[in-house]
Formats: C-alpha cells, sequence, structure tokens
C-alpha cells in the first residue's frame, strides 16, 4: 500500500466505531496506569532527520516511516512532495483527528466522522530577503472541523474546547517553542 492511494488507505484504515473505542479505552488506561507510576514516562522524546536530495527537496525518516517534502516549481523545487508549510498543517491536521477521537472517546461524545481542512496564509516575501518586518511562517491558519454525529451543538463545543486545550501541534502553532540550533560542519 502507499498513501499516494488514498482507497487503499482509506480501507486500511476503517475500522468499526467498537474497534476504535475499545482501542481508545486500552490506550488510555495503559497511559494513565504508566503516568499514575511514574509520571517522567510521560515525557517523550521524537526523533527525524531528513537529508536534502534533488534541487531542494529532502527525504525524511521519521522511525520506520519515510517520506518526502519538496517546494513547487515556482520555489525552484521539482514538486515531486508535499512543501513544507504544506507537511506542517498535515501534521495540524492529523493531530486534530487523533485527539478529537480520544477526547470524543473519553467524555463519551459521539463522532462517527471528523474531517479538518486547515488553510495558511504566508508571505513569501522575508523567505526571499525582501521584507524583513513580516513573519517568515504563516501569518493566519484556519481549521475548518466537520463533525458528523447525533450529538447537541454544545456537546460538540465541549469536545472543541477539550482538544484546543489539548493538541500537541496546536499548541506548537499558538504558542512560542524554543528551537536550539547546531551546525556542524564536516569536511568534504
Amino acid at each position: 500500500m502507499t498513501l499516494n492511494d488514498s482507497t487503499s488507505l482509506d480501507t486500511d484504515l476503517a475500522e468499526s466505531a467498537a474497534a476504535r473505542s475499545e482501542r481508545l479505552t486500552a490506550a488510555g488506561q495503559a497511559w494513565g496506569e504508566r503516568i499514575d507510576a511514574r509520571r517522567d514516562s510521560a515525557h517523550l522524546t521524537y526523533r527525524v532527520t531528513g537529508t536534502g536530495v534533488g534541487s531542494v527537496a529532502s527525504r525524511i525518516t521519521a522511525g520506520k516511516h519515510e517520506f518526502a517534502v519538496d517546494e513547487p516549481a515556482a520555489l525552484a523545487g521539482d514538486d515531486l512532495a508535499a512543501s513544507p508549510v504544506e507537511v506542517a498543517l498535515g501534521a495540524l491536521i492529523s493531530c486534530q483527528v487523533v485527539v478529537y477521537r480520544l477526547y470524543a472517546h473519553a467524555l463519551g461524545i459521539q463522532v462517527d466522522d471528523v474531517d479538518v481542512t486547515a488553510e495558511g496564509d504566508l508571505d513569501a516575501a522575508r523567505l526571499f530577503g525582501k521584507d524583513e518586518s513580516v513573519r517568515a511562517g504563516f501569518g493566519d491558519v484556519r481549521l475548518t472541523v466537520r463533525l458528523t454525529g447525533p450529538e447537541t451543538a454544545e456537546r460538540y463545543e465541549e469536545l472543541r474546547a477539550a482538544v484546543d486545550a489539548h493538541c500537541p501541534v496546536l499548541d506548537l502553532f499558538q504558542n512560542p517553542t524554543p528551537v536550539t540550533t547546531t551546525v556542524e560542519v564536516t569536511a568534504s
């Protein structure tokens, strides 16, 4: 299966509400017990590596997964994969889906389907050194979350508030995160 084949991906990832509920309950209980036993067990470190390929593309390795990131031709790329900012929006969307599922389950709110769209506005003038007064990153990001289910609007608003308070990638977008950069140079 490839991720480019959405039909295959949908088939492989589809699971019944009962199976999803069982997995969410088991994961929640296991993490709850682990954290209660040793608070520091909740501290996770993720490591992702990347190598430049082609004009401006990158080959990214995250655990056992490998994917490409590129730019469109207008930004010197070969347009072979999503751009870094599209990947960032994709990370936000996927984290929202995860946290909507987790908190819907935890709060007993039925969500049959969740679909998320993210739009981000970026001023490329900073990227190209033409205007240092604008942000290099997104100036604005808009999320549209479409939920399907039988609950009241109030219950879904309760769910949205819980997701907003607990989504790690939303937190990255909303709050400054300290980043330390070290450049290591190896003679060629």
